[in-house]
């Protein structure tokens, strides 16, 4: 009898063990169900040189120009989006064949709160902090704003950091630590450092064949935003796509005329400068110029279109007479590039009008889809130049 009880008590303790191991174990997640850890609090430099204070990796974030996703797509390729919860609508304006392709792939994004710039006074900090961002990332042309109306001060009060990048005023020299300061916030160092080393080989084709062989340089005038505005004649200093044209092996003609990154030169100016080559920096601007003359290249665009639109700047007055004119060494590229990581397109395509003959075997198009097919969710579609100039490279 007192074996069959000493029995009982044996099994009932092992049932309850049993149960309260049940029990424990339904609380306790295993390794597979176990919460990501919470980001641990640690500091970033941003492209102002400012220490800033951010817990790393950041899991909500603003952006303050919407094409920064560019760069986000190759950091989080399988769901771009998952980190934005808010952003500035000017990739949605300025670049709709992009924003259309993400939103195919990824609908959610239309669900993206929009904001107005910091630039402009548009920008609502109420509703950004609403979003709760573990950073908002910022323009470097947005600091003076953010400044003035004290944003840092009242976004820090709330313990929600900003930073600063810039792939616009000084691209070769910002773009790569712009790169490396994403990596860290994302917690993708290895992808961004991968991304890094394919965009310096991809413009090492260009500038290492430069090099080596000493072209002559023909002079070159970029229009700047052609058809975004009426406005004649914008253009580039030595930077950005100004720079972009001395490493495809160009003369910039604005570079000793423009001080800085952006500027403007005079009809009368580009006619005296006489350049070989006219490149339009434009894209689809419907959404600011209804019917204007911009050239809508881009990914998927119509290229006859495109060329028939180009033709228009022919005629410009400033360009009466010059050599491209009669030439007609006219082209058009995505003006796009001057503002993401993806320069070194524009640098191979500028390589081939200039030096056809150096670069017959180069394919830009090939390079930006290898892009695509290595670091982005989306596929690639060409369409992002154009030009009227037949020119056959020379056995």
């Amino acid at each position: 009898m007192v074996n069959v009880f000493r029995r009982r008590q044996t099994f009932a303790a092992l049932l309850f063990a049993g149960l309260l191991g049940l029990s424990l174990s339904s609380l306790m997640p295993s390794s597979a169900q176990a919460a990501k850890p919470d980001p641990a609090l640690g500091t970033v430099t941003d492209l102002q040189g400012r220490t800033v204070k951010v817990h790393l990796p950041v899991r909500r974030v603003i952006l303050g120009e919407g094409r920064q996703l560019y760069l986000v797509a190759a950091l989080d390729t399988q769901n771009p989006i998952e980190r934005i919860v808010g952003w500035r609508k000017d990739l949605i304006q300025s670049d709709p064949d992009t924003y259309n392709a993400y939103l195919r792939k990824f609908p959610d994004i239309a669900k993206i709160p929009t904001f107005g710039g910091f630039e402009s006074g548009t920008f609502d900090i109420e509703q950004a902090i609403s979003q709760k961002p573990d950073v908002i990332i910022l323009n470097i042309e947005a600091q003076h704003a953010t400044e003035d109306a004290r944003y840092i001060e009242k976004l820090d009060a709330l313990g929600i950091p900003v930073v600063y990048v810039d792939f616009r005023n000084n691209p070769m020299q910002n773009t790569e630590p712009t790169m490396r300061l994403f990596g860290k916030l994302f917690g993708k160092e290895e992808r961004a450092e991968a991304f890094i080393d394919f965009r310096n080989q991809q413009i090492l084709r260009v500038t290492d064949v430069i090099e080596k062989h000493h072209p002559a340089r023909p002079s070159v005038f970029i229009e700047r935003i052609g058809g975004y505005t009426d406005d004649c004649c914008l253009s580039f200093g030595n930077e950005n796509f100004g720079l972009f044209v001395d490493m495809a092996g160009g003369n910039n003609i604005a570079r000793r005329i423009i001080p800085s990154t952006f500027g403007q030169l005079n009809p009368e100016q580009v006619i005296v400068a006489n350049p070989d080559h006219v490149v339009v920096t434009s894209a689809d601007w419907e959404a600011f110029a209804p019917g204007g003359h911009w050239v809508g290249v881009g990914p998927g665009a119509d290229l006859a279109e495109a060329r028939r639109k180009l033709a228009w700047y022919t005629q410009r007055p400033a360009y009466a007479g010059i050599k491209a004119q009669n030439s007609q060494a006219f082209h058009a590229i995505w003006h796009q590039f001057y503002n993401s990581p993806y320069q070194f397109v524009a640098i191979q395509q500028l390589a081939k009008w200039f030096h056809p003959e150096l670069f017959a075997d180069l394919d830009p198009d090939a390079a930006f889809r290898d892009l695509h097919e290595r670091f982005l969710p989306v596929p690639y579609e060409p369409g992002y130049f154009v030009s009227l100039q037949k020119t056959e490279a020379k056995p």
